[in-house]
Formats: structure tokens, sequence, C-alpha cells
């Protein structure tokens, strides 16, 4: 894409106050680790998808500070002139492992890592928390409303209700990756290979001075599968007959009608009924105004003929809940000899504690069903020997463990960078959707629920639980009261 944006400076300005700061000290080599990771799934829900990988990439090999940047900050008159200096070959240097895009997360679990000097890595927080929490929360909403509609498609409409261009266009992306089948957003398309469609909106149809006329303008100029939007003026009344004529005239079987307000079950029931009745038996009922998982759930169990949905608002801003709520923690820093030193963030709000040094997570998966049973965090240097029984704690109930026998564990985090050289290569986004498909079918059932979803293990390795302890012991005890 030409005449691309610079997105260097989309940083907090402590950004750059600590990598002037790190500089002053001497610290610009100190090789360090940070983290991703979230600590509650949107909405309540029983695991998250990953997204947003492909544009920490783009960034991170565009990241390069220009001399209007440098400019920029040096009229701030609070940045050394050899810190400056520095930010003219500015480049990233370091590693960055991730979970790759669609596949299913858990709280408390790194699903980046970054290994790089301090201010490198220090410098790239706040675009990567921005890209993963806004892809993530697209793709785990998208996927809950995917799962909603029970195979029936789902097309994301969100693009007028969207927080910005960016929103819609990445938000489109990442409804994709989420289960969506296609968007209205056009750009996405040519970018991302979202795939684009739509049919007509109500202006259409008042353009023309009845809608009879609208519709069969509308079928000589799109004949192949033309979808009629028929709640301009009256559903029963003259929509769906109006519809049902023009199909007939063209010789139509399989178009469609879209209704976009009213009771949606009793009119689709009534829409079926009527198409039914005119021989139009493989004509399709497309429905959307303002549907999420829930609205889409209670309408198909009160039976309503539906057979594709378009969401817009309530996913493109995953309206329920609109904050995914990654962080960026430093895990741990190497040390003039290459040793690396775990480091944590303790505080009195437990769930603010945070899991040191540098970790490797597994999924575990039974041998005998092929599902996912739990998630095995260790340290980078441990290895799980599969022929050796593996015991797991619920973190949220300690009295309760499993203990696997026959499984098989998976290392879900891959390299990204090595020595600030991309070696990976980015899927395309109907690779991602099938591949998140593919992962999230290994998912106990009872993890997709809306209300009360089982809770899936993420426990830490002994080594790592002991490591983690005794920095608690240490950094938190002596700042007790007495």
């Amino acid at each position: 894409m030409e005449n691309k944006m610079n997105y260097t400076l989309l940083c907090d300005f402590y950004e750059l106050t600590m990598a002037n700061g790190y500089f002053q000290n001497g610290w610009q080599n100190k090789m360090t680790y940070f983290d991703v990771f979230f600590r509650k799934v949107p909405d309540s829900g029983g695991f998250a998808i990953a997204a947003g990988l492909e544009q920490v990439i783009e960034y991170i090999k565009d990241l390069t500070f220009t001399e209007e940047d440098i400019k920029f900050l040096r009229s701030k008159k609070i940045f050394s002139e050899d810190f400056l200096e520095y930010l003219h070959s500015f480049r990233f240097t370091g590693d960055i492992y991730a979970i790759p895009e669609g596949t299913p997360i858990f709280p408390n679990e790194p699903i980046m890592t970054v290994r790089a000097p301090a201010i490198e890595a220090q410098f790239m927080e706040t675009f990567i928390l921005l890209t993963l929490n806004h892809q993530s929360l697209i793709a785990t909403k998208a996927n809950r409303i995917c799962y909603a509609a029970d195979g029936r498609p789902v097309t994301e409409f969100g693009s007028r209700r969207a927080q910005g261009a960016s929103g819609a266009i990445l938000g489109a992306r990442a409804a994709c990756i989420g289960g969506c089948v296609g968007t209205a957003c056009t750009i996405s398309d040519l970018l991302y290979g979202t795939p684009a469609g739509g049919t007509m909106a109500h202006s259409w149809v008042q353009m023309f001075d009845d809608e009879l006329e609208a519709f069969r303008s509308y079928c000589k100029t799109y004949p192949h599968k033309p979808t009629l939007l028929v709640d301009t003026y009256n559903v029963v009344k003259s929509g769906v007959p109006n519809a049902i004529k023009v199909f007939q005239e063209e010789g139509i079987a399989d178009g469609a009608i879209r209704i976009d307000s009213g009771d949606i079950t009793y009119l689709t029931k009534k829409a079926r009924k009527m198409l039914d009745e005119a021989g139009l038996t493989d004509c399709k009922i497309v429905v959307s105004n303002a549907l999420d998982e829930y609205l889409i759930r209670d309408l198909l169990m009160q039976g309503a003929k539906i057979d594709a949905f378009g969401v817009g608002e309530r996913l493109i801003t995953a309206r329920s809940e609109p904050v995914f709520g990654c962080v960026y923690k430093l895990a741990a820093v190497e040390d003039g000899e290459g040793h690396i030193i775990p480091k944590i963030k303790v505080s009195e709000n437990a769930v603010k504690i945070t899991t040191p040094h540098f970790k490797k997570v597994y999924r575990i998966f039974d041998n005998a069903t092929g599902k996912a049973q739990a998630d095995y965090i260790t340290v980078y240097d441990e290895v799980i020997d599969e022929s050796l029984p593996l015991t797991l704690f619920d973190p949220n109930h300690p009295w309760k463990k499993k203990t696997f026998t026959d499984y098989t564990a998976k290392e879900l985090m891959i390299p990204v960078f090595k020595n600030g050289v991309c070696v990976y290569d980015s899927p395309s986004v109907d690779e991602i959707r099938s591949y998140c498909k593919s992962q999230i079918d290994l998912l106990w059932d009872e993890l997709k629920r809306f209300e009360y979803p089982h809770q899936h293990y993420v426990d830490l390795s002994d080594k790592l639980w002991n490591i983690k302890n005794d920095l608690i012991r240490n950094n938190f005890g002596q700042y007790q009261e007495n």
C-alpha cells in the first residue's frame, strides 16, 4: 500500500522519556523480556481469539524515526542530543515470539513475548497493545456471533459505526478471522482479501416511483442471486409480494430478501411461508438490524426462518464489552553475561501480580479425544516428557487438579522475529479463518457457552511456580507494614 502512514510516534510519550532515561543510564543494549497477556475474557466468555499479529509485524518492519520526528522531539527540549542522534539509526534488532492469529487464547498466558534491548522493547508497547487489543476483541466477538448463528453465514456490516477508519478496516479483517464470511467494507477486501459484498439501501427503493419498479431495475442490473431489501414500506403487504413478483418475472429462483427492521421472528416466518407458497423454496432470507449473539440465539430459539445474518455496530464496536485488556509487562532482563534474571510486578491486588521469566506456553491435548484439555506455562528451558504423567492445578480452585497420562503437549508460541529479521510468513485472512475454526473445534463445547462457560485450566510448572513465589516473598514481604 503506497504512502503508508508513519506510525513511529504512535506511542505514549512516556515510552520516549523512559527511552531517553535508559540511554542516559547506558542501558540501550540491556536485553529485556516483555510479555503481552490479558486478564479477563470479554463478555465473561470461555476463551478469546488472537488477532493482529500481521499488523504488528508491518509496524516493526517500518519502525524508523524520520528527520521530522526527531525535529519534533528536539522541540520538546527534554531529550539529550546523544539520544536524538541514537534515534537516527533506530531499528528493531530483537526477537519476538507469538501465538499465531486465530488461536484460542486464555487469561494470564503470554500471547507475545518481546526479547530486545530495553529501548526497543519498551518503545513498541503502545502500538503492540492497541493492535492486539483491538483485533483480538473484534475476532472474539465475531466468533461468539458466528457460534450463535449455528452454521448460518454472518457478514460484517459495521463500517459506518466503527471508531474511525482503521477501526472499520482492521475490524473487518478481525471479524473474518473470527468466522464472518465477508464484510461490507470494500477497502478491507482490497487490502486483506476479506470478501466484500452488499445489496441495496432503503434509498434505492425510495429513488423510484414505486417499490416494484425499484426491484425490477435492480434485478435487471444484477440478475445473479440478487438480494432485495423488503422493509422500506411494509414487509408483508408490499415488500415480499413485490420481490416474489419480480423473481418470477425474471426467472430468478435463487435470489434473497433482506429484512432490516420490525419483529424479525414474525416477519421471517411470514416471508418464508409466502416464498414457499410461490415456489421460491430456494430464496434465502437475510436479516440485519443491531444484532448480537444473544439476539441471534433468541431469534433462532423462537423459530425465526433465517438463512444469513448481517451484523453491524454491536460487532465492529464489541458494544457489550469494548475493551480487551491486554497488558505489556517486563518479565526478565539479562545480566552482562547473558544470564536471564526474572522480574515481577507485585501488588495487593492479586490479579495484577505478574508471572516472571522467559516462558513457553504448551497446550495439552487428550490423545483419546483430540480435545484441548489445558494450557501449561513453563520456564523457557523446560521440556515436557509426554511419557510421564502431568498434573495441573486449577488456578481459580487450587484444590482441584487433573492428571494427564495419554496426552500430547504442543508449544503454542512461534518465532516471528530473530535478531530483528522477520522469520514468519503471515497467512491470508482466509487461511487464518480456517485455522481458527479448526482450533475451536478442538475445544470442548462447555467452553463455548455464553453463560458460565467451563474454565480452561491454565497452570504454571513447578519450577515457574517456585520462582514466582520466591520473588513475591522477596519483593512484597519487605514492603509490608509491621
